[in-house]
């Protein structure tokens, strides 16, 4: 049975990007934001002019600022900062949500403190409801504008996953399904902090081989922790592990990328996260991961170079010069 009614909680670049996508298969969507001033400007100008510039939106959108108008759906999509999402979702239990509404969780990161993954917090607030994720290489910009893409939708209930697979499948977007829930959620999440790595890099005027080395190792500290934390190790081999690790490294629309390079020419974190107007996931995901690794004792060199250059405690080039001046050891995961 399709879905009938949507709602997207979150009305930035990713939120507003999906909103479009299940548009385009005539699902009647109502958009969520936590601005009402913001909202109330998209709506009248029919553009997310903020998140999403450029690209026209439907007259058919509804957007809300009142998690109370998503009380009639039956799919609800999770859009928002990851550390915003354990507050949302509490205030969105005090609605009567549907029964029968499946939750889709669209934000990448991990709970610092906690280090519970997004669906394990959305759980927490709907123990009844069925929880999914969707992650995978997937730039909101190209998304937006139509650019063909794939992306992994994990869930327990497979009947659900088949569903969601079929609300988002079109001409240039396609979903696989996976039932590793922590397996697609962790690699979506880990892969920001080694793209902060890559743009480190970039901003220090180093080159392809540099990199690529950097992206191989990143993979390996990837499946290394991501087992330990509960993902199976063929999940980091697919779309949401190794495919969005090589889209968020090497793109110039990678907000974490981006931060990465201008640490790398010696600016202050504090300077970039103020001049930014959206989220850079892989910099509050790099404390969570290093807190994670350390209670498992898992090694993770690259995270621990990246929080300490985050921390300020160790220049970008001294940082990579500890990572390759490493005891020598065999190649492996």
């Amino acid at each position: 049975m399709s879905f009938q009614q949507v709602g997207v909680i979150g009305a930035g670049g990713w939120g507003t990007a999906l909103a479009l996508l299940l548009h385009e298969n005539r699902f009647p969507i109502t958009l969520w934001g936590h601005n009402p001033e913001e909202t109330a400007q998209f709506a009248a100008i029919g553009e997310n002019n903020v998140y999403l510039p450029g690209v026209k939106l439907p007259a058919e959108f509804r957007w809300t600022s009142e998690l109370e108008d998503l009380a009639g759906c039956d799919l609800l999509l999770v859009v928002t900062p990851s550390k915003a999402l354990r507050e949302v979702s509490a205030r969105l239990s005090t609605v009567d949500v549907r029964k029968d509404a499946v939750l889709l969780s669209c934000t990448k990161g991990v709970e610092r403190g906690s280090g519970a993954r997004m669906t394990e917090i959305v759980a927490e607030f709907f123990p009844e409801h069925t929880i999914a994720v969707l992650s995978g290489p997937s730039h909101a910009e190209e998304v937006a504008r139509k650019q063909p893409t794939a992306v992994t939708i994990a869930c327990k209930d497979a009947d659900a996953a088949q569903r969601l697979q079929r609300a988002f499948s079109t001409s240039f977007f396609r979903a696989y399904t996976n039932d590793d829930v922590a397996g697609v959620e962790l690699g979506g999440a880990l892969k920001n902090i080694f793209a902060v790595a890559a743009g480190v890099s970039d901003g220090l005027g180093l080159g392809d081989n540099t990199k690529a080395a950097l992206v191989t190792r990143a993979l390996a500290e990837m499946v290394r922790l991501g087992t330990a934390l509960g993902g199976r190790r063929e999940t980091f081999m697919g779309l949401s592990g190794v495919g969005d690790l090589m889209v968020t490294c090497f793109s110039q629309h990678s907000r974490n990328r981006r931060v990465g390079e201008r640490l790398g020419k010696g600016e202050r974190l504090a300077d970039i996260v103020a001049s930014m107007q959206m989220v850079a996931e892989g910099v509050p995901t790099t404390y969570s991961a290093q807190e994670c690794a350390r209670k498992l004792g898992i090694e993770t060199p690259i995270t621990e170079q990246m929080r300490a250059i985050l921390d300020g405690a160790v220049a970008p080039g001294n940082a990579l010069r500890a990572l390759l001046t490493r005891e020598p050891k065999a190649e492996g995961m």
